[in-house]
């Protein structure tokens, strides 16, 4: 588990478009928002992702960084971005598990023909310009992610009243 006020591991995946996206490299006014999602063959993602799409303008003038990243091969991440109608939020893929399980994910086995054979559970991870972390929400499958709205409006208190990050004793 990544505790609060910690350095978060190190991230960098291929996006769809070609660009390696490194976390390092991010230099957002307040946060990186990292989104883990199970892949294409997940029917909640595909809401989910959508809606953070729709708000993607209104986090980065809130000065937050965003991508979602899976394990998806660059085949399954392209469908995502066309079939799913994602035009902003940056896609990542091929995440190694093994990097899955280092940001404390947690991993399933294919149950269904459509799934890749093992893939992480969703995730996400609001990091510091410093590579710290500051919150997380970490999923055993793909039920009761916090809504996009709810998450801009805690963003919005903790931007506003410099709220610490919570949860490091």
């Amino acid at each position: 588990m990544i505790k609060p006020q910690t350095k978060v591991p190190e991230l960098s995946v291929q996006t769809i478009g070609g660009e390696e996206w490194k976390l390092g490299d991010q230099s957002p006014e307040h946060f990186t928002f990292v989104f883990f999602y199970r892949g294409y063959h997940c029917p909640i993602c595909k809401s989910y992702l959508r809606s953070i799409d729709r708000k993607f303008d209104e986090l980065t003038s809130m000065g937050i960084h965003a991508i979602a990243i899976s394990s998806d091969s660059e085949e399954r991440a392209k469908k995502s971005k066309e079939e799913w109608k994602i035009d902003n939020l940056p896609i990542g893929y091929e995440l190694p598990i093994e990097k899955a399980r280092q940001w404390g994910l947690y991993v399933s086995k294919a149950i269904k023909s459509e799934e890749p054979e093992v893939f992480s559970e969703p995730g996400l991870f609001i990091v510091r310009p410093d590579g710290e972390l500051y919150a997380s929400s970490i999923q055993t499958m793909p039920f009761t992610r916090p809504g996009i709205d709810e998450l801009i409006s805690g963003f919005q208190f903790i931007i506003e009243k410099g709220y610490p990050g919570r949860g490091e004793a």
